[in-house]
C-alpha cells in the first residue's frame, strides 16, 4: 500500500514519528500508527515487531537522513578542520530544530525512548562515526584511517553530549571539536581569525 509512491514502510515511519512528537512514546499506540498510515495494525506488527522495534526504526531513518546531510556537509569543504567546523554546527543546528531528537531527549510522554539516543545507541553511534570516518577519507586520503576512526567517534559521541547538554556557544563547541580532531590528528589548522 502506502500513498502516492511512498512505501507502506515510509508511510508507517512517518506516521510514527509525528505520533512520537506529538504524544510521546506512552502515547503512541501501534493502532493509531496503522490508522495514520492507512495499514492494519498486524502490518505494523509485521514490520516492526513491536512498538521498540518501530521506535527504533524512526530514529534509525531520521538517523540516516541527518548523515545525509553530514554528508553533504562535508563535502563543501577543502580542509578538515573546516569540515569539522561545518558538521559540528550543522549537526547542533539540526537538532535544535528537530522535534523528533526533542520528544526523545526530553521524555515528552514518558522517557522511555532516551536509550535509543544513550545507552543503547551504539548502532546509531557506530553508524555515524564509521560513515563520517569513510567520507573524510575519501576527501583526505593521506590521514592515519585508524586514528580517523578513533577521533570520528570521539568527535560524535562529544557533539552528541553538546546537543544534550549545551555548554556554550555552538560555534565554540563546533571550533572545540575541530580543533580536537585536526590535532589528533596532526592535520594543520588554518591561519588566526579562520
Amino acid at each position: 500500500m502506502g500513498t502516492a509512491g511512498r512505501s507502506v514502510r515510509e508511510s508507517l515511519l512517518d506516521a510514527a514519528a509525528g505520533l512520537l512528537v506529538e504524544r510521546g512514546y506512552r502515547g503512541v499506540r501501534m493502532q493509531d500508527v496503522a490508522a495514520a498510515a492507512g495499514v492494519s495494525r498486524q502490518t505494523v506488527y509485521n514490520e516492526f515487531g513491536d512498538k521498540w522495534g518501530l521506535a527504533q526504526a524512526v530514529v534509525i531513518r531520521d538517523n540516516e537522513r541527518y548523515l545525509d546531510g553530514i554528508d553533504a556537509v562535508l563535502s563543501e569543504h577543502d580542509d578538515l578542520y573546516s569540515a569539522v567546523t561545518a558538521a559540528v554546527m550543522f549537526s547542533l543546528e539540526m537538532s535544535a530544530d528537530d522535534q523528533l531528537k526533542k520528544a526523545v531527549l526530553t521524555g515528552a510522554g514518558g522517557d522511555e525512548m532516551l536509550p535509543l539516543l544513550t545507552t543503547q545507541a551504539e548502532p546509531v553511534l557506530f553508524t555515524a562515526s564509521a560513515r563520517i570516518a569513510e567520507h573524510a577519507l575519501r576527501h583526505w586520503p593521506h590521514l592515519d584511517g585508524e586514528a580517523l576512526t578513533e577521533i570520528a567517534d570521539a568527535a560524535v559521541r562529544l557533539t552528541m553530549s553538546h546537543i544534550m547538554l549545551p555548554s556554550g556557544p555552538p560555534e565554540r563547541t563546533a571550533h572545540f571539536v575541530a580543533r580536537m580532531v585536526t590535532r589528533y590528528l596532526t592535520a594543520p589548522e588554518p591561519p588566526a581569525g579562520g
